[in-house]
């Protein structure tokens, strides 16, 4: 998702779709929140396998970047209502990024139910699948769908519908390092495509590692630091 290539297009439309691409890359905007907020301890003492507890904090740069810039923060905000059923929220911000993810999750996995950006929020009709069952994790593992992609603006008008179909390849796990320390990953490939105009790239890897979370996110950011400890 960083920075996607988008399909010509025309109308109000392609402006709106031009927001979501950089699904966390966002705008380019330095933020002025202190960038060692996330530093701090939480007093959250248990985090699930896909860690989900309320005020549980992750901080990120792009790969490639030399530390000391300012990060990425991604916060668990806790249940709330989308689309008519509880779900959980997750915030990102930095650099002009800001952008809420509504998930279900569960032993079961990670269901996606949409987004929101700024002006428009995105709907997804049945939930992506995100994460398989805590138990399915193994190298080989693979899974895939579709769901139906609606987009609305802030007046309620669609401005886009579509497909969005989607699959996951666990290719390995492996040992790896960034400024947040050495952790135990899943390796995996995810690939994407939609009829709306390309809202997302057509493939990213994924580092996951339960109880810590993604330590590589799919646009191409690395874990620098965490609010709470764990494996």
């Amino acid at each position: 998702m960083l920075h996607p290539t988008l399909k010509p297009m025309r109308g109000r439309t392609a402006c709106l779709l031009l927001l979501l691409p950089a699904l966390l890359l966002g705008a380019c905007a330095p933020a002025t929140k202190n960038p060692d907020a996330v530093s701090a301890r939480t007093s959250v003492s248990q985090v699930s396998f896909y860690p989900r507890e309320s005020g549980l904090a992750w901080s990120y740069l792009p790969e490639g970047e030399r530390a000391g810039g300012i990060p990425y923060t991604l916060r668990a905000l806790g249940p709330t209502v989308f689309a008519g059923q509880s779900v959980l929220a997750f915030e990102l911000t930095g650099r002009g990024a800001d952008q809420t993810w509504y998930r279900q999750i569960s032993a079961g996995g990670v269901q996606l139910l949409g987004f929101r950006k700024p002006g428009v929020t995105v709907r997804l009709e049945p939930a992506w699948t995100e994460g398989p069952a805590e138990s399915a994790w193994r190298v080989g593992l693979a899974w895939e769908g579709s769901s139906k992609i609606t987009l609305t603006s802030d007046d309620g008008k669609v401005q886009a519908q579509g497909t969005l179909r989607y699959r996951y390849d666990v290719q390995d796990r492996r040992r790896v390092t960034t400024p947040a320390g050495t952790f135990d990953v899943w390796v995996v490939t995810r690939q994407i495509s939609d009829d709306v105009g390309g809202l997302f790239p057509k493939a990213q890897q994924v580092w996951f590692m339960p109880f810590v979370g993604d330590v590589r996110t799919p646009e191409g950011l690395l874990l620098t630091s965490r609010n709470f400890g764990g494996t």
